[in-house]
C-alpha cells in the first residue's frame, strides 16, 4: 500500500500496520491512547497522541481513548478531565471513550480463570518480602512458601479478598509463572492488590484492583485493539502481555508494539518530578507555561498545529532519545510567521519627549499588521508628543557599533519618524529617566524619503494612549540540557532562578480588548499570548512563547 497522504510520515510501526493490512492478518485497524489519570500530560504524550490517533485515522481504523484507571490512590477526576481537553485541544476526535474500571468485573472473572487453572495464587508475602525473593539479573527467584496452596484455597481468600476481609497490603494475588525466569517480569507478578480507598469512577464497590501489567493486555483485547503502542520502557513486558492475553482465553489478541519516548533538553518529563514541581510550588500549577504539560505549552501560547508538525518531524523509532526544545520552538515560529499580527509592546519602559512636536497633537499613522501576511490589512497607531522606548534602547556612553539612541544619534521610529537625542535627564541616583528628542517631519514613513539613512529601528508606544500591560518572559527551567535518568529529587537544585522574569510595560492602545490566548509577535521581542489565567480587561497579561530567532540548526534532511 503506498503513503495515501504526504502528511504521513513512514515508520516502522506503520510499515508494520501496512503489511498486516496486506497479509491480512488484521481487517480494521484499532489503536488507543491509554492515559493514566494520575497528572496531566505532557508533550511526551502527545507524540504518543499524535502517533496513534494519525494511524487510526489514515487507514480509516478507529482510535480509542481509554483511560488506565486501576490505581484510586494516585488518580483524579481532575485528570480525567485535563487529558480529554488536551486531546480534543490537539486536534483529535476519539472513536470511543473507555475506562479500565469499567472492565473490573470482567477482569476479575479472568483472574478467577488463571486461578482455576492453577496459574495464579494468593500470597501473603509483604511487599518487601515478595521484592527480597524475586532474585537478580543473574540469580532466580524463589518460590513463595504460599505457591502451592490449592485452587480451592486460592478461589476462597482471593473472594475473601473482594469481599473487604484482609486489610492492604496483607494480601496480593499473583500470577504462577516461572520463578527463574530471566525475564523477571515473568517471575510471578503480582496482578491484584488490596487498597481500600475511594475510586473515581467505581467508588467503594472495589477494594481489590488489578495490577497495571494484568489489567492493561486484558484491556486492549476487550476493546479488540490491533496495535497496542507503548514506549520502549514496556518492552521486556511484552512476554507478560502476551501470557496474560492468552491465558485468560481473551476472544481477541492485540498485539503490543514499542518506540522510543521522547525527552527534551532543560526540562523534565517524569510525572512523578512534575507533581514534585506542583506540590512544591516551584511552579503555577500544572499549566505553568513553563512546564512541558500540554496545558502549559497551551498556556504559554503553542499551538496544536505546530505540535502535531513537530511530532510528525522528530520521527518514530525504537531508540529514545534527546530533543533539543529549540527545535519544537521552530515549528511553532513558522506556525505564527503568518498567522500572528505584528504590534509593538515596551516592556521596561524610557519616556521620550519630542520637544518640537506640537503639543496636544495626535497623528494616526497606519502600520502593516503582517507584513508577511498582507491580506491580514493594516492597524492605526497613535503618535504625539511623548512616547516610550525600551530602557537598553538608550546608552549615555554607547560602545562602538551601538545604533540604537545616545546623545547626537539619529535612529528611525517604527512605522513613524527619524528622531535625534539631544539631552537627557536624571533622577537623584542617576538614573536616565526621560530623554528629549527632536523629529524630523519629512522622514514620515512611507513617504519615500531617501535623504539619509540611520542605522538602528526602535519601537515605541505612543505615551498618552498607551495600555499598562505585564509580561511575562520564560527560560527553560532546567539548566542542564539533558534529563536526569534517575528518580532523585536533586534536580529541584538545577531548577533556573531565571527561568521566570516579570515587566510592567505598555501596548498600542488597539490592543486593549484581547482575548485570551490571543497571539502576537512584539517587534524584536517575540511571539507572546494573552494568558488566560491572569489577564484581567484591560489588564492584560502576556506569556513569552518564543523569541523570534533561534540558533539552533535543523537537521539536514
Amino acid at each position: 500500500m503506498d503513503n495515501p497522504n504526504p502528511n504521513h510520515s513512514s515508520n516502522f510501526i506503520r510499515n508494520i500496520i501496512v503489511d498486516d493490512l496486506k497479509e491480512g492478518r488484521v481487517n480494521d485497524i484499532v489503536t488507543r491512547f491509554p492515559p493514566e489519570p494520575n497528572g496531566y500530560l505532557h508533550i511526551g504524550h502527545a507524540k504518543s497522541i499524535c502517533l496513534n490517533f494519525e494511524l487510526a485515522r489514515e487507514f480509516k481504523g478507529r482510535a480509542h481513548l481509554r483511560f488506565d484507571d486501576t490505581n484510586p490512590l494516585k488518580e483524579d477526576t481532575e485528570y480525567v478531565e485535563s487529558i480529554k481537553k488536551d486531546v480534543e485541544w490537539l486536534g483529535f476526535k476519539w472513536d470511543g471513550l473507555f475506562f479500565a474500571s469499567d472492565y473490573f468485573e470482567e477482569m476479575y472473572n479472568r483472574a478467577v480463570l488463571l486461578i482455576n487453572k492453577g496459574l495464579a495464587y494468593v500470597d501473603d508475602l509483604s511487599a518487601d518480602q515478595i521484592r527480597e525473593t524475586r532474585g537478580t539479573l543473574t540469580e532466580p527467584g524463589q518460590n513463595s512458601p504460599y505457591r502451592g496452596r490449592s485452587v480451592e484455597e486460592n478461589l476462597d481468600l482471593f473472594a475473601r479478598m473482594r469481599a473487604g476481609e484482609f486489610g492492604n497490603g496483607e494480601k496480593v494475588l499473583r500470577a504462577k509463572i516461572d520463578m527463574s525466569s530471566p525475564n523477571i517480569n515473568l517471575r510471578d507478578p503480582v496482578i491484584y492488590r488490596i487498597a481500600h480507598a475511594t475510586h473515581h469512577n467505581t467508588g467503594d464497590a472495589w477494594c481489590i484492583y488489578p495490577m497495571y501489567a494484568f489489567a492493561h493486555p486484558l484491556e486492549d483485547a476487550i476493546e479488540g485493539v490491533t496495535h497496542s503502542i507503548c514506549t520502549v520502557e514496556f518492552e521486556d513486558q511484552r512476554p507478560l502481555y502476551d501470557w496474560v492475553v492468552e491465558q485468560s482465553e481473551m476472544e481477541k489478541t492485540p498485539h503490543q508494539y514499542e518506540f522510543g519516548r521522547l525527552n527534551l533538553t532543560n526540562t523534565v518529563m517524569s510525572k512523578r518530578k512534575l507533581k514534585l514541581l506542583v506540590d512544591e510550588n516551584v511552579v503555577d500549577g500544572w499549566d505553568d507555561p513553563r512546564m512541558p504539560t500540554v496545558s502549559g505549552l497551551r498556556r504559554r501560547g503553542f499551538t496544536p498545529e505546530s505540535i502535531r508538525t513537530f511530532c510528525r518531524e522528530i520521527g518514530v523509532t525504537k531508540s529514545s532519545g534527546v530533543i533539543d526544545f529549540k527545535y519544537l520552538e521552530h515549528f511553532l515560529r513558522e506556525d505564527l510567521k503568518l498567522k500572528a499580527p505584528r504590534t509593538m509592546g515596551v516592556l521596561n519602559p524610557l519616556k521620550v519627549v519630542i520637544t518640537n512636536y506640537p503639543e496636544g497633537q495626535v497623528e494616526w499613522l497606519d502600520a502593516e499588521v503582517n507584513p508577511e501576511n498582507p491580506e491580514m490589512g493594516v492597524r492605526q497607531i497613535p503618535f504625539s508628543r511623548e512616547i516610550y522606548i525600551e530602557q537598553d534602547d538608550f546608552m549615555e556612553n554607547p560602545p562602538n557599533k551601538y545604533f540604537r539612541l545616545f546623545p547626537g544619534n539619529e535612529v528611525r521610529l517604527k512605522h513613524a519618524y527619524f528622531i535625534k537625542c539631544n539631552d537627557f535627564v536624571k533622577d537623584e541616583n542617576g538614573n536616565v529617566v526621560e530623554i528629549h528628542c527632536t523629529y524630523d517631519p519629512e522622514t514620515k514613513s512611507g513617504s519615500g524619503f531617501t535623504g539619509r539613512k540611520v542605522k538602528g529601528t526602535l519601537h515605541w508606544v505612543d505615551a498618552t494612549h498607551a495600555v499598562p500591560a505585564e509580561f511575562r518572559l520564560y527560560e527553560p527551567l532546567i539548566l542542564d540540557e539533558q534529563e536526569e535518568e534517575d528518580e532523585s529529587a536533586s534536580f529541584l537544585e538545577r531548577i533556573n532562578p531565571n527561568s521566570l522574569v516579570v515587566e510592567q510595560g505598555f501596548i498600542e492602545p488597539n490592543m486593549k480588548d484581547v482575548e485570551p490566548h490571543d497571539k502576537f509577535q512584539f517587534f524584536r521581542h517575540g511571539y507572546f499570548n494573552v494568558d488566560p489565567k491572569s489577564s484581567e480587561p484591560g489588564k492584560p497579561v502576556f506569556n513569552l512563547t518564543v523569541s523570534l530567532k533561534s540558533s539552533f540548526a535543523l537537521p539536514k534532511q
